[in-house]
């Protein structure tokens, strides 16, 4: 699959909620972590057998244990290997910001749950059987460690006799699973697809469902053929490439091929950018009306623009910029009853600003934080009149420029609605002299002097849709 189509399909089901993760162990080696290879190494020397012709680890595994007639040395070098609390890696601090509620995972280590962490997230981790039983609350996300965890390594999965035993005594797992895999869209990552349970478990799902399957996605490394000593060995490995590719469609899997895995964060980013494309934040603010804007005219546009984005999908964010802000969320508000079955979370954000100092940082400090809150969550961001009064004379506002300055260094969607005059004409004036705004290069005459609401919003919607 193209990774442009990729972006567009998996970026739907993150806007829809029904968005996946299943993490395999190539996202925590940026952490510093082993694969399983490594991680068996020492147990194939021990036992004599060379790890660079064995295939199959949990085999080897398998027999070190009975060599040893007892698991301890593996239950040590799990927590030799994984007992880092605070790895994380970008790739799963990526994902981890993305408003995705479920997370699978075969690891041992804590990256998932770091990256929730620091994306100030609270995961509902579910380690064993008995977890599957209990909620936590007010959690953002299921995280389900289906092979264990490093603080409980004797119930890691790893040998022969874990993987036999999976289905029973797991049992709850694998139906958790099998319903997400029918449910969710799944993006698979670090994975190598060679585990056992998991070709089980789609196995059946492939069964029960048939072609009815939903569409899942995984990102893997293409061979290439600097990686390899002959023409014949890239040869091969191209074609057990190909192969693996088109049995995954059974499943109903997708692949996504990357030239090294250094894209993986690039190609994350878009994703978020594609999302973030969906929500607008509204900038604006006017203390002071004239004969081309009075204010009831003014409150009648604020209402009408952010009644028709939302009729539209699209998500407004609003800092309760002042004159415009009532109209702004009643024109969402009335929409999202009349249309959107109540849901007000999915389609309004309201960032009221701070009115005191905390103690720690100023008044100020805490609005530019705010501010930047705000942007950070949005992908497009409308800039409307803009002043204020000081002292009793008019000003161009503030706040509304350095709203616009943070806007620009976050490299978000810019729309500056220049025929409501003030700080957006500012803006709008910036942007066409710097030349660096293509997107806005059909729209400049009519934002200029467009003032009928529904020929703005219409400029809008085809401004965000051609940059999509």
């Amino acid at each position: 699959m193209k990774k442009e189509r990729f972006i567009k399909k998996f970026t739907k089901a993150v806007q829809e909620g029904n968005a996946a993760v299943f993490a395999g162990a190539g996202t925590s080696v940026d952490a510093g972590f082993v694969d399983w290879k490594k991680l068996v190494e020492p147990f194939a020397d021990e036992i004599d057998l060379d790890i660079e012709k064995e295939t199959d680890l949990v085999e080897l595994t398998q027999y070190y244990i009975n060599k040893k007639r007892n698991r301890g040395s593996v239950n040590q070098e799990i927590i030799n290997q994984f007992s880092s609390q605070y790895a994380e890696t970008e790739v799963m601090n990526l994902l981890t910001r993305l408003p995705i509620s479920t997370y699978w995972t075969t690891n041992y280590d804590k990256v998932i749950e770091n990256g929730l962490k620091n994306n100030n997230r609270r995961g509902d981790i579910k380690r064993k059987t008995d977890d599957l039983a209990i909620s936590i609350r007010d959690s953002d996300a299921i995280v389900y460690k289906m092979h264990g965890d490093v603080d409980s390594p004797n119930d890691a999965v790893i040998s022969k006799d874990d993987y036999e035993r999976y289905s029973e005594k797991n049992s709850l797992f694998v139906t958790a699973l099998r319903g997400d895999l029918v449910s969710k869209t799944f993006l698979f990552v670090g994975f190598s697809f060679e585990d056992p349970n998991l070709e089980s478990i789609l196995g059946k799902v492939n069964i029960l469902l048939g072609d009815n399957k939903r569409e899942h996605y995984c990102i893997q490394k293409q061979v290439l053929e600097k990686e390899f000593k002959t023409a014949e060995e890239y040869a091969y490995a191209k074609i057990k490439q190909d192969l693996k590719i088109k049995d995954l469609l059974r499943y109903g899997i997708d692949t996504v091929l990357v030239d090294d895995y250094s894209e993986l964060p690039k190609l994350i980013l878009k994703i978020e950018e594609e999302y973030l494309k969906n929500t607008i934040f509204i900038s604006g603010s006017i203390s002071d009306y004239n004969e081309n804007w009075s204010e009831e005219k003014v409150n009648q546009f604020c209402y009408n623009l952010s009644r028709s984005l939302v009729s539209k999908n699209y998500k407004i964010i609003s800092g309760f910029g002042l004159g415009i802000d009532s109209s702004v969320i009643n024109g969402a508000l009335d929409e999202i009853y009349k249309t959107k079955y109540r849901h007000v979370s999915e389609h309004l954000g309201l960032f009221p600003f701070p009115q005191n100092d905390n103690g720690k940082k100023s008044l100020k400090e805490r609005w530019t934080e705010n501010r930047e809150q705000m942007i950070s969550e949005s992908g497009v961001c409308i800039f409307l009149f803009g002043n204020k009064l000081v002292d009793g004379k008019v000003e161009i506002a503030s706040g509304m420029m350095e709203e616009f300055q943070i806007a620009k260094a976050k490299e978000k969607i810019i729309i500056p609605i220049a025929s409501t005059g003030f700080a957006a004409k500012e803006i709008f004036d910036e942007m066409k002299e710097s030349g660096d705004y293509s997107y806005l290069n059909d729209y400049w005459n009519d934002l200029e002097n467009e003032e009928d609401v529904i020929k703005v919003f219409n400029i809008i919607n085809e401004i965000i849709e051609g940059v999509r």
